[in-house]
């Protein structure tokens, strides 16, 4: 995995069809228009402990709250024209019960075996012998990244930065 994402910027998405939170599979390659893609780490579950020395990473809380403000957000996104979407590691049932639970609008999509983050070279970090994504957000338009956001902080905000990006579009 990458250690530098500036390095994003103009890629081509990779050809691998995710799992999404809304049912089937997207491959977001293949969208149509203006794509939005916020990647997290991680996103926790009531009563299950957040994996060791989380607590102590910066940024790597606040997958929730980005999460909710992108859904809170949605409708605005789609009135300029831009699909967003959620993206991390995590399996899809695991992902499809943080949705279920947050009430998400926006659809969460699982690159369990991380083939995605390879190909483009996402960066990550690994705790315990188990790869996370870090935070970041990027736009894409016909399959390639035009626009990149690193770090995002603090990740309850991103939603919020990219409307504003957009909309001076």
């Amino acid at each position: 995995m990458t250690a530098d994402p500036a390095r994003l910027a103009g890629a081509p998405l990779p050809l691998v069809s995710l799992a999404s939170t809304q049912g089937g599979w997207v491959n977001l390659a293949r969208e149509q228009g203006r794509v939005l893609c916020f990647v997290y780490p991680y996103t926790g579950r009531p009563g299950v402990p957040d994996p060791r020395g989380w607590d102590e990473l910066p940024n790597a809380h606040g997958s929730t709250p980005q999460a909710q403000g992108f859904s809170a957000a949605y409708g605005e996104f789609r009135n300029l024209g831009v699909k967003v979407f959620g993206l991390s590691l995590q399996g899809a049932v695991w992902q499809r019960e943080a949705a279920d639970r947050l009430a998400l609008q926006v659809p969460l999509l699982s690159d369990e075996g991380g083939h995605f983050a390879a190909a483009l070279g996402l960066p990550g970090f690994t705790i315990d012998g188990v790869t996370y994504l870090k935070r970041l957000t990027f736009l894409a338009v016909a399959g390639r990244i035009v626009s990149l956001r690193f770090p995002v902080d603090p990740p309850a905000g991103d939603a919020a930065h990219w409307l504003q990006s957009l909309r001076s579009m």
